[in-house]
Formats: C-alpha cells, sequence, structure tokens
C-alpha cells in the first residue's frame, strides 16, 4: 500500500475483526460507532476485507478485497454495495474528507470555501 495513503477503518471478516485508526481519535464518538456498523455489517454481508481509506489529497476510498482461496466472497455484491455505501452515506463521507484535509492535512483553504 502506497505510504501516503492512510487507513481509516476496516473489517475483516476471516478474523472477524474491526481496526480504527487512532490517529483519528478526534472524530465523535458517533461516528466512530457509524463507521464500525458499515464497515462489519458490509463482511457480514459479502465477506473478505473492508476498508476506508484517506488518499493523499484527502478523498476518501472504499476498498474491498478477498483472499483468493475464498469461494464464498460475493465479487459482484461487494461491489454493489460499496455504491450503495457510496450513495447512502455520501454526507458521512463528504464530513470525513472535510476533517481530513483540516486536522489531518491542516488545509486552511477549506475554511475559506
Amino acid at each position: 500500500m502506497d505510504d501516503k495513503r492512510i487507513v481509516l477503518c476496516g473489517a475483516n471478516a476471516y478474523e472477524q475483526k474491526y481496526y480504527f485508526n487512532e490517529k483519528f481519535a478526534g472524530i465523535p464518538e458517533s461516528i466512530k460507532e457509524e463507521l464500525r456498523v458499515i464497515c462489519v455489517l458490509f463482511t457480514e454481508e459479502v465477506g473478505g476485507i473492508f476498508t476506508i481509506v484517506f488518499e493523499e489529497d484527502g478523498s476518501i476510498v472504499l476498498e474491498t478485497n478477498a483472499q483468493e482461496e475464498d469461494l464464498l466472497y460475493d465479487e459482484i455484491g461487494s461491489g454493489l454495495l460499496v455504491g450503495e455505501v457510496r450513495r447512502n452515506r455520501q454526507e458521512l463521507l463528504e464530513s470525513l474528507q472535510l476533517y481530513y484535509r483540516v486536522f489531518i492535512l491542516h488545509d486552511k483553504t477549506v475554511l475559506e470555501e
């Protein structure tokens, strides 16, 4: 993974674990809980590994992948579910991008927009 990208959170169906990057501890608890629910439900529905990642510029990428030998992973369903999360959680994702640009990148131009 490119070291200029930062994982915000993710879930792993194989290990049944959820990860939240403590670098983002300043995010309100209600948002952290919403992210946990999104990630865990995603992997429960389609399997594999799901992560929410910040690109260098602050944009968010929703990534899903599976182990090669995982025959139960629903690749088509995962693509559809990523689109659904993007549509249904657009406001949340935009807010997270703004948070990243202001508090992590210290981009003061955001406040002028």
